[in-house]
């Protein structure tokens, strides 16, 4: 029993080094490379730029992610829209949550955006690699651009059988690559340890002093080794608070002792350093050419874990906005009986498909990439902390507030850096973000004016004219399912169906499907008899919850002959209104999302002026 303890511990941390780290874990293949592109690699640079890297590390990933975010959660999951959740659920004026909800949104928006751009220069860094291998000659950029859109184009496609049979080999392979970049980072700082004074800050605030307005544009490069900080505190549901914490220990142990590495190669090399070459590869290749090939390899595997990473990630959160009423209804497709958190959604997957290709055919280059990347996780970065400052206030927690409040600071400097790359590309990063956020806008919004114009009737009104149809003892036998928002108003279309329609069965029953504001968890609330002919059941599900309706009616022995179900047809003069019209007219509707079975459907149209 000892032994199943201590190896269940192991296997945890196994899965966080492949779930969890792949983003943050391939950030040294391009990191400096890009901040010496920038910046002469001066021995006083070298020593600053790591102190800036060190210190990026434990601000905004050790003290925001693995100490103050991960000490907030709902039912063990954590993420942005959590964060809102929480802070939603302590503040009690309507504004402020309006305030709040926008915020959402907005760092959404940004994440989504990530899931464009990490993909694209995680493989691109990693396929320019080939321009080292001995022997091999220069490979034209056309070539390189083929190979890593040929890579990007199998990941997606295999997405739609889901990750869960091949998801327990990168845990081995992550710490395979996490111990190639210590090992590789130790023998290059064996020869030059007095890398190891850049641990003080003082050289960080040296830098900025000796560099001013530059230093600014170093900044905002700076923040790519913080890249995928993020995910530590999204995906704490799917693994926990401690296997993702002590993994970050081994993780922050091996990225500080590359980069340490990568600097000292840097500052022996000096001014003769080439900075169109990429660092990380050319000390492997100085250190043990036979092993650059293996190394090639293992950095491919790497940053398509990383990659496979974030297209989850989106799959998830756009699942969480479904959930959520933020985001249209899409088809998903459960790919692990036992994995909640595996899922597919077509729409999603070919969108970013689509998306990643546009990026490394605009950008072709990861240095180019590199400036158009940072932007979107500082500001969904600096999102978080300010709501953690809110949220550690209202629980009067003054020593998080302290450091919460020092976090929020520094992510401030980072952002007003990054804004130095829109001129430079930055700008993609805000107009692919933007396409999430107008969906959302859209969406949301049009579906509060539809619930405006929704002609609901009140329970008991309806109950009038439901009981004198039905004691005429004029009904058709078996069981009727009506879907219903909830059990006090009855929609149009029922009224329409039944009322009017005069379809009534012997059996009636009125289920309302809600979400509630945790990610898990499913509640029935059985109404046996509102009257004779006309029961109801409430269904509440959390927002990361798989909802089997069948298997929930069969729980409650309900065996619907028909299944009745409201389709909107929706009629506007508003151009916004027109676009939300389409948008739901294209989309899948309820039935496909909660996958009921066809043969028992029946849509009623309803006729709706907004």
């Amino acid at each position: 029993m000892e032994k199943e303890k201590d190896k269940k511990p192991f296997l945890d941390i196994l899965k966080a080094m492949g779930l969890v780290f792949g983003d943050i874990g391939t950030s040294p293949i391009y990191t400096l490379t890009v901040i010496f592109f920038l910046t002469p690699p001066t021995p006083e640079n070298v020593l600053g730029i790591l102190s800036l890297v060190f210190w990026t590390l434990i601000v905004l990933v050790t003290l925001e992610y693995t100490f103050l975010a991960m000490s907030l959660s709902s039912k063990g999951e954590g993420g942005t829209i959590v964060l809102k959740e929480i802070l939603s659920s302590l503040i009690k004026s309507g504004r402020s949550i309006g305030f709040v909800t926008f915020l959402g949104y907005i760092g959404v928006s940004l994440l989504m955006g990530d899931g464009v751009i990490t993909p694209a220069i995680s493989i691109l860094s990693a396929v320019e690699g080939l321009e080292l291998i001995p022997g091999l000659g220069h490979i034209s950029l056309n070539t390189i651009l083929i190979i890593t859109i040929v890579i990007t184009i199998l990941l997606f496609a295999v997405q739609f059988k889901g990750t869960d049979k091949v998801a327990s080999s990168f845990g081995p392979i992550m710490v395979i690559w996490f111990l190639a970049l210590f090992i590789s980072g130790t023998v290059s700082v064996i020869q030059t340890p007095k890398v190891f004074a850049a641990f003080s800050p003082h050289y960080a605030i040296e830098f900025f002093i000796n560099n001013g307005l530059s230093g600014l544009f170093v900044l905002s490069e700076v923040i790519l080794c913080a890249t995928g900080g993020e995910a530590i505190y999204a995906d704490m549901g799917h693994l926990g608070r401690n296997p993702i914490r002590r993994a970050w220990y081994f993780v922050f142990a091996a990225l500080v002792m590359n980069y340490f590495g990568q600097g000292a190669f840097v500052m022996r090399a000096g001014e003769a350093h080439d900075e169109q070459v990429n660092i990380l590869f050319s000390m492997i290749k100085s250190q043990a050419e036979f092993l650059y090939i293996p190394f090639l390899i293992l950095t491919l595997l790497a940053t398509i874990i990383a990659s496979q990473a974030m297209i989850s990630a989106v799959f998830s959160l756009v699942y969480q906005g479904i959930r959520t009423y933020i985001f249209p209804l899409m088809r998903v497709k459960y790919t692990s009986s036992h994995l909640k958190s595996q899922i597919y959604i077509g729409a999603v997957n070919w969108g970013l498909l689509l998306s990643v290709i546009f990026m490394i055919l605009l950008f072709k280059e990861s240095k180019n990439l590199a400036a158009a990347y940072g932007l979107a996780v500082t500001a969904t970065m600096t999102i978080s902390t300010f709501f953690m400052i809110w949220i550690f206030r209202k629980h009067s927690d003054r020593i998080k507030i302290a450091i919460a409040v020092i976090v929020f600071i520094a992510n401030i400097f980072f952002l007003a850096a990054v804004f130095t790359k829109i001129p430079h590309g930055g700008y993609w990063s805000i107009i692919i973000a933007l396409i999430p956020f107008f969906t959302i806008k859209i969406w949301t919004n049009g579906n509060k004016a539809v619930h405006r114009s929704f002609r609901s009737l009140p329970i008991d009104v309806y109950l009038e004219s439901f009981n004198q149809m039905y004691e005429t003892g004029k009904f058709l036998p078996g069981n009727a399912l009506f879907f219903a928002k909830n059990l006090h108003m009855i929609p149009p279309y029922m009224v329409h169906c039944t009322i009017r329609g005069n379809i009534i069965y012997e059996h009636n029953f009125l289920v309302s499907v809600a979400t509630m504001d945790k990610p898990f968890g499913v509640q029935k609330l059985f109404v046996p008899e509102i009257t004779d002919g006309l029961s109801g059941l409430e269904i509440q599900a959390g927002y990361m919850e798989r909802l089997d309706i069948p298997k929930i009616l069969r729980e409650v022995d309900i065996d619907p002959k028909v299944m009745f179900y409201g389709v909107d047809d929706i009629h506007t003069k508003k151009p916004s209104l027109k676009l939300f019209s389409f948008i739901k007219r294209v989309s899948s509707n309820f039935v496909q999302f909660l996958e009921l079975p066809y043969q028992k459907l029946h849509g009623v149209v309803t006729k709706i002026e907004i």
